[in-house]
């Protein structure tokens, strides 16, 4: 289902709460509330449509990828850039990291370890900033 984008800056400032199994349907509403907002995201947190649990979704162009319980565990690369954020107006500098590698449970709770690089891995560490309470 397609949810409104949360624009409130205190709940999204908290930390989200660690995903279990149950918690699988966030992500069919993440990647329909992604499809409606496409001309304009590249990747949402689960807290950015109203539920506070360690959820993402990244598109990697030809793909959508959903991680439960994203860990960056490692990172290289730090350049400064500029993002938006559908939940915020204009744009904000930050801090990215060109190559990172993420640890995450995938849409069959399987663990998966991954690797990204350029715009896809500022797409994460982005998502991956939300589930912290760090807003741009």
């Amino acid at each position: 289902m397609v949810k409104q984008i949360v624009r409130d800056i205190f709940f999204l400032g908290q930390p989200s709460e660690e995903a279990v199994p149950a918690d699988a349907p966030v992500a069919k509403d993440l990647r329909d509330t992604l499809e409606a907002n496409k001309d304009r995201c590249v990747g949402m947190a689960a807290n950015m449509i109203g539920v506070k649990k360690r959820i993402i979704i990244v598109n990697i162009g030809f793909a959508d990828i959903v991680m439960f319980n994203p860990v960056i565990i490692s990172k290289r690369g730090a350049f400064e850039t500029e993002e938006g954020c559908l939940s915020l107006d204009g744009v904000r500098r930050t801090t990215r990291y060109r190559d990172i590698e993420v640890e995450y449970m995938d849409e069959s709770w399987q663990k998966q370890r991954r690797k990204f690089s350029g715009f896809p891995a500022q797409i994460v560490q982005h998502e991956a900033d939300h589930l912290e309470g760090i807003i741009i």
